[in-house]
């Protein structure tokens, strides 16, 4: 599927998100089902992405994620429309994200400073760790291009909009965003998420370019390269995929989870909005906010919708719970 179709179910999708967002303003039975709706576009979206993941980019991470977050949104849109109205919040959330990514898809000057930045930063972190690769200029006139010389031969790296950690970041702010908390906590959860995301973006792609430059991981090359489809001709690439396909984005899962845990310590809300994310994948309620042993008068906003949506869930009607 072609990059402009998915770009444009992208907008579509969060379009959705947004309408039916600013219908919870009015109405949370026209919200609920708007939401269901744009659940299901989303489904769509997830669906047209798993080829390029999967035959294109060649990422087992990302083409399974895409395949699973298509039952996922698919089942969000259900509960929605069968009214469990806590995941208003988390639709809230989506709006939010797609506000804060879709337009460095779009706008050339931000995709460009973003892409710049990153790459200045990288190359500091690169350096301080004691390379001199050379930065390139690429034929869009971006300085995203790590060179590195290794064994007479050039290996070059470039940093695309994937690299800057932007999704990563969309999603919390996403979600810190979406959920209604006192100033002061979600300001907490923003600093012990966002900039430390931003951080350890930058730690993965000095560790993908150095680690391709400089050939670390050219083992089982024959195997790798038949795994990935890599031509003999460019065997190098095998250190590639295993820094980036496999070992960063394994890792990138992991800290992702452990970045979850501070940041619901200091805004408890997040904790109903993460058990309605498990109730649409396993359909069993989960109370994270006691799990964490968060205290009762902060977490009671939270455990409160979780335990409101669950016998929602169950009638027509989606009206009838008024805290998020």
């Amino acid at each position: 599927m072609s990059q402009a179709l998915t770009d444009a179910l992208a907008w579509i999708s969060i379009a959705a998100f947004v309408v039916a967002a600013l219908a919870e303003l009015r109405d949370r039975r026209t919200a609920s089902l708007a939401a269901a709706g744009a659940w299901t576009l989303f489904a769509v979206f997830w669906l047209a992405l798993i080829p390029q993941f999967l035959l294109v980019e060649k990422s087992a991470i990302e083409g399974v994620l895409s395949a699973l977050a298509v039952p996922a949104s698919l089942s969000a849109a259900y509960l929605l429309y069968r009214g469990r109205a806590s995941l208003l919040v988390l639709t809230r959330g989506v709006a939010v994200m797609g506000l804060i990514y879709l337009p460095a898809t779009t706008i050339p000057w931000l995709y460009g400073l973003l892409i710049e930045t990153t790459t200045a930063q990288t190359d500091a972190l690169i350096r301080f760790a004691g390379y001199d690769p050379t930065v390139a200029t690429n034929e869009a006139g971006l300085r995203n291009t790590f060179v590195f010389t290794t064994g007479g031969h050039q290996y070059e790296t470039f940093i695309i909009l994937a690299c800057t950690g932007l999704g990563s970041m969309a999603i919390f702010a996403g979600l810190i965003a979406a959920v209604r908390a006192p100033l002061r906590r979600k300001l907490a959860a923003f600093a012990v998420s966002v900039p430390v995301i931003w951080v350890l973006n930058l730690v993965r792609n000095a560790f993908i370019a150095v680690a391709f430059g400089k050939q670390w991981f050219q083992v089982a090359v024959p195997q790798v390269s038949m795994l990935f489809g890599i031509p003999p001709e460019e065997s190098g690439l095998v250190s590639f995929y295993l820094a980036d396909k496999v070992i960063s984005q394994s890792a990138s899962v992991v800290a992702l989870v452990l970045i979850t845990y501070p940041v619901v310590r200091a805004l408890p809300e997040l904790a109903g909005v993460l058990d309605d994310a498990l109730y649409v994948v396993t359909y069993r309620e989960f109370h994270i906010a006691e799990a964490l042993g968060l205290e009762a008068s902060d977490a009671g906003a939270a455990e409160t919708t979780a335990t409101d949506a669950s016998h929602a869930a169950g009638s027509d009607s989606v009206g009838h719970s008024d805290d998020d």
